[in-house]
C-alpha cells in the first residue's frame, strides 16, 4: 500500500512538474513574462534570407580590379567554409554538432514579456524583447564567433585577427579563440578602449592580445596617425588594421563580428528561437525593432519573419532598424558601392554608407559607430521592406534607465536605442488605442558599460549635433565605379 501511496505522489508531482512546463506553451500572456525554449529546441540549420530577397544581392567588387569578387579573391582573409556560406543562396544551411554544443552555454536564451515597462508606460501594446546578454560575453555577438572559430580552426588556421567597437564583439571572438585554442589579436577602436577597460580585460583573460587603434603596429594605423594623432578611431580604421595582419601572415585569418552574409546567417538563430517563443506565448509582432550598426543582431531577429513578409503571409509586418543620430547610415547615407574599412582593403560592397573616411563622434554606443550597413539590411531597407529611425543619445539612455528600474536589467547602449524605439511605438499605441504587439532584440547587457550610465546620471553626457558637412564630406570619399 505504501509503495503505491508512493508511486502515486511520485505521479502527482511530476505531473505537477509536467504543468509548470507546458504552462507556458499555453498561456495566452494572462500575466506570463517569460518564455523558455528547451535544449532540444535549439536550430539545427541557419536560416538564409539570401534565398528569398525579392531583388538579389549586387556583387561585392575586387578592390583592385572593380571586378565581381571570386572565392579565390577572398581566400586570404576567410577560410573556405565561411567565404561559401558568404556566397551561399541555401536557405537552410546546417549547424554543426559541435557548434551546438558550445551554443548549449546559454541557449535557448530567453523571451520576456515586459510587464512592468508596459505598466509604467500605461500602453495598450504588448512588449517583448529577446534577450541575448545571458551569453558569457554578455552579448548576441557569440552566436557568430563560435561557428567562425570553429570554421578557421577544422581550416587549419592558427590566429584570427579582427576589430571591435564597444568591445562585445572582441569579448565574444576572445571567448570562442580560447574555446578552439585559436590565438586572436583584437584592434579596439581607441575612444571605447579608453571608455571600456573592462571590456579589454575580459578579452586579455580569455587570452587575447588587445591594442588601442588606431596603432603604430600597422601601416594603415602609422598612416592615419599621421594624419591625425589625436584620431579617435572607428570601426573602419580597426577594420584596416586587422585585415592588414592577417594579409601579411598566412597563418592568421581575419573575422568580422557584423556586417557580412555569413555574420547574419549565423546570427538568424535569434529569430528563428523567438518564433517559437511568440507561437508559445500566443502573439506574433505587429513591428520588430533591434538597434543597427553594422545589422548582425537586427538582421538576426528579424530574417526568420521577414520571411513570413516576403512570403506575403504577414504583409504588415513592420521591422525598425535603430541607429544613433551621430552615424545615421540608413537615414542619411546614401546606397552605393563601398569600401568597409578605411584603409581600402576590403571588397566594395553595396550598401547604405556615409563614406569610408567618415569617422563619427565618440558617442558611448560604440558598436553603432559604423559608417556603412550590412549589404543584406542595405538590400532590404532599399526595396521598402523596413524601416530606419535614429536617437540622440539623451533619450537612448533615459530608455535604458527607466527599462533597467522596471525589468531590472541594465542594457548595453546599443541595445537601449532598440529599447527607446520600442517605448515610442508603445507610446503611440496607447495614443492611438492600439492594441500593437511589439518585439525587441535585447543584444546584450551594459554591465561594462556603467561609465557611460555614471556619464549620463551627473549630467556629463551631452548630445552629440552631427554637422551635415561631415556627411557631404564622408560621401566624397565614395570610389568611381564604372
Amino acid at each position: 500500500m505504501k509503495k503505491k501511496m508512493g508511486k502515486k505522489v511520485v505521479k502527482k508531482s511530476v505531473k505537477k512538474a509536467a504543468v509548470k512546463t507546458l504552462n507556458i506553451k499555453t498561456s495566452k500572456n494572462s500575466g506570463q513574462v517569460k518564455f523558455l525554449l528547451q535544449e532540444k529546441d535549439i536550430p539545427t540549420a541557419w536560416y538564409n534570407i539570401q534565398a528569398d530577397l525579392p531583388t538579389p544581392l549586387d556583387p561585392p567588387l575586387h578592390p583592385g580590379t572593380g571586378k565581381p569578387i571570386t572565392a579565390e579573391d577572398l581566400s586570404p582573409i576567410f577560410p573556405m567554409p565561411l567565404i561559401e556560406q558568404e556566397m551561399s543562396k541555401k536557405r537552410w544551411i546546417d549547424i554543426p554538432g559541435e557548434v551546438i554544443d558550445k551554443f548549449k552555454l546559454w541557449r535557448p536564451a530567453p523571451l520576456f514579456r515586459a510587464l512592468s515597462l508596459e505598466k509604467a508606460l500605461g500602453t495598450t501594446a504588448k512588449i517583448y524583447y529577446k534577450y541575448e546578454g545571458g551569453s558569457p560575453a554578455g552579448s548576441h555577438k557569440v552566436n557568430t564567433a563560435i561557428p567562425q572559430a570553429y570554421y578557421n580552426k577544422i581550416s587549419g588556421v592558427k590566429k584570427l585577427a579582427t576589430e571591435t567597437g564597444a568591445g562585445q564583439w572582441g569579448s565574444s571572438l576572445a571567448l570562442a579563440g580560447g574555446m578552439f585554442g585559436l590565438e586572436v589579436e583584437v584592434f579596439m577602436v581607441k575612444v571605447s578602449y579608453e571608455q571600456k577597460p573592462y571590456r579589454k580585460m575580459m578579452m586579455q583573460t580569455w587570452g587575447a592580445t588587445v591594442h588601442p587603434s588606431p596603432t603604430n603596429y600597422t601601416e594603415v594605423g602609422k598612416r592615419i596617425l599621421a594624419e591625425d594623432p589625436n584620431s579617435p578611431g572607428s570601426l573602419g580604421i580597426a577594420i584596416s588594421e586587422a585585415v592588414e595582419v592577417a594579409v601579411k601572415d598566412p597563418n592568421t585569418k581575419y573575422a568580422l563580428g557584423s556586417v557580412l552574409n555569413h555574420v547574419l546567417l549565423h546570427q538568424s538563430i535569434i529569430g528563428l528561437e523567438a518564433k517559437k517563443q511568440m507561437e508559445m506565448a500566443g502573439d506574433y509582432p505587429d513591428v520588430i525593432i533591434a538597434c543597427n550598426g553594422g545589422g548582425s543582431n537586427f538582421g538576426g531577429i528579424t530574417a526568420a519573419f521577414l520571411a513570413d513578409k516576403i512570403s506575403g503571409k504577414k504583409k504588415n509586418l513592420r521591422c525598425v532598424a535603430v541607429e544613433p543620430t551621430a552615424c545615421p547610415s540608413l537615414t542619411k547615407g546614401k546606397y552605393a558601392y563601398d569600401f568597409g574599412d578605411t584603409g581600402q582593403m576590403t571588397p566594395l560592397v553595396k550598401m547604405y554608407t556615409l563614406g569610408h573616411k567618415f569617422v563619427p563622434a565618440g558617442i558611448h554606443s560604440g558598436g553603432l559607430r559604423y559608417h556603412g550597413d550590412s549589404a543584406i539590411v542595405s538590400n532590404l531597407y532599399e526595396g521598402k521592406l523596413i524601416e530606419a529611425k535614429a536617437y540622440d543619445q539623451l533619450p537612448v539612455f533615459e530608455a535604458g534607465v527607466l527599462f533597467a528600474k522596471t525589468e531590472g536589467i541594465i542594457p548595453a547602449p546599443e541595445s537601449a536605442h532598440a529599447i527607446r524605439a520600442a517605448i515610442d511605438e508603445a507610446l503611440d499605441a496607447k495614443k492611438k488605442g492600439e492594441k500593437r504587439v511589439i518585439l525587441f532584440n535585447l543584444s546584450g547587457h551594459g554591465h561594462f558599460d556603467m561609465a557611460s550610465y555614471e556619464s549620463y546620471l551627473t549630467g556629463k553626457m551631452k548630445d552629440v549635433a552631427l554637422d551635415n558637412q561631415c556627411i557631404v564630406d564622408g560621401l566624397k570619399s565614395l570610389p568611381v565605379i564604372k
